[in-house]
């Protein structure tokens, strides 16, 4: 667990020092990939893997686990299923939880999963994060470390089957409009330039980022 740890955060910074020096932090984002969620049940808030469309039957080996609530709050335990992570989330804490993990595949791709749930806390935890610009609003703003990066594409799925594709803005921001209830999960994957991490021993030279954010539209 340390050596994850002090592999990713070399990783982190190499790349940190890769923002000051050009415009653009992500040369090549993927239209879609498989991707981690946060979503609210009865019993608390549970993580799954795959599309919102396609979940995984089975979740894919994740390492370096990590749950982050907002400031003030205890973090929950949480329980695996096959399927899904199931959060014990407590009283009052139902937006604005942070979900992390590793995920070393087979194929050779090193990918760092990032989740949020909820659109109300309007400053970034996570290294890659979904932030909105106004709390509970519908313009978002790309953060990695703590500063405003630009991904060529966010995608959106929904619960109801209606995906888009949301390009930036001049500033960098992504922006639409909820139309209809149900949950809504704001996506986006990138593959770094000359990025690569040495884990457990294994060189991986495509390393990913994945960030989400989900929040529900009530009916």
């Amino acid at each position: 667990m340390t050596h994850t740890r002090s592999s990713r955060n070399h990783f982190l910074r190499r790349l940190g020092a890769g923002v000051l020096g050009v415009s653009g932090l992500f040369a090549t984002t993927l239209a879609y990939a498989d991707y981690l969620w946060l979503q609210l049940r009865s019993s608390g808030v549970h993580v799954y893997a795959g599309e919102l469309s396609k979940p995984l039957d089975k979740l894919p080996a994740l390492t370096d686990v990590r749950v982050v609530v907002p400031e003030g709050k205890p973090a929950p335990h949480h329980e695996q299923a096959s399927d899904h992570f199931k959060l014990a989330t407590g009283e009052g804490i139902k937006d604005d939880m942070r979900f992390t993990a590793t995920h070393a595949g087979s194929d050779g791709v090193l990918t760092y999963y990032q989740t949020r749930l909820g659109r109300n806390e309007i400053k970034a935890i996570n290294d890659l994060e979904l932030v909105p610009t106004v709390s509970g609003g519908n313009t978002f703003r790309l953060m990695f470390k703590g500063r405003p990066v630009t991904a060529s594409q966010v995608n959106v799925d929904t619960t109801e089957g209606w995906r888009r594709v949301l390009s930036p803005a001049e500033d960098g921001t992504v922006s639409f409009t909820p139309s209809f209830p149900g949950l809504y999960v704001l996506e986006v994957t990138a593959r770094i330039d000359n990025g690569s991490v040495t884990l457990g021993g294994k060189k991986y030279d495509d390393v990913r980022h994945t960030a989400t954010l989900s929040f529900e539209v009530p009916r």
